[in-house]
């Protein structure tokens, strides 16, 4: 199964200046790229935090939230609420035909699966800003030595730099 880790950050390295921030500040190009990825890989992993900052389940797409909280229940087809762990989702995806998933945060989700070495990509778009404080890509404390070769580079517009990189 090969897990993306998709995400946008600021030359500071950071994802957000809080948890409850929402993405409005990476640009058309990034957007456009999101939506893209994930529609192609035809499902999204993400934190209850996350999917509750985006506040709906996005369309075209399964939307899978990872939380521990039981009461969280959906009634739609594309939404699922779980607290299997990465390996266990990416095995019932898998079961379900899926080839793909895209891992978009926040960190401490993003932090579960790298512990696990589940992530095969990462496509990071370098955003032409800085906050200088706020969440990173990772949760801390996170001991981890990945190493990334990168597979392509491009502008996307704006100043914006799309990196591709292969995990290992």
């Amino acid at each position: 199964m090969d897990v993306i880790l998709l995400m946008a950050s600021t030359v500071d390295g950071k994802i957000a200046k809080n948890s409850s921030q929402f993405v409005d500040w990476t640009g058309k190009a990034d957007k456009k790229y999101f939506v893209k990825l994930t529609k192609e890989a035809g499902v999204m992993i993400m934190g209850s935090t996350t999917y509750d900052t985006i506040g709906k389940p996005l369309p075209d797409r399964l939307n899978i939230v990872m939380t521990r909280d039981k009461s969280r229940q959906s009634d739609q087809d594309n939404l699922i609420f779980t607290d299997l762990s990465p390996a266990g989702i990416l095995e019932d995806l898998e079961q379900k035909g899926y080839t793909r998933a895209v891992l978009v945060g926040g960190a401490t989700v993003n932090s579960l699966f790298a512990r696990d070495n589940l992530i095969t990509q990462v496509h990071l778009t370098l955003v032409p800003r800085l906050f200088g404080s706020g969440l990173s890509i990772f949760a801390p404390p996170l001991d981890i030595d990945i190493g990334l070769t990168l597979e392509s580079s491009q502008e996307i517009g704006d100043g914006h730099i799309l990196l591709i990189y292969h995990v290992g």
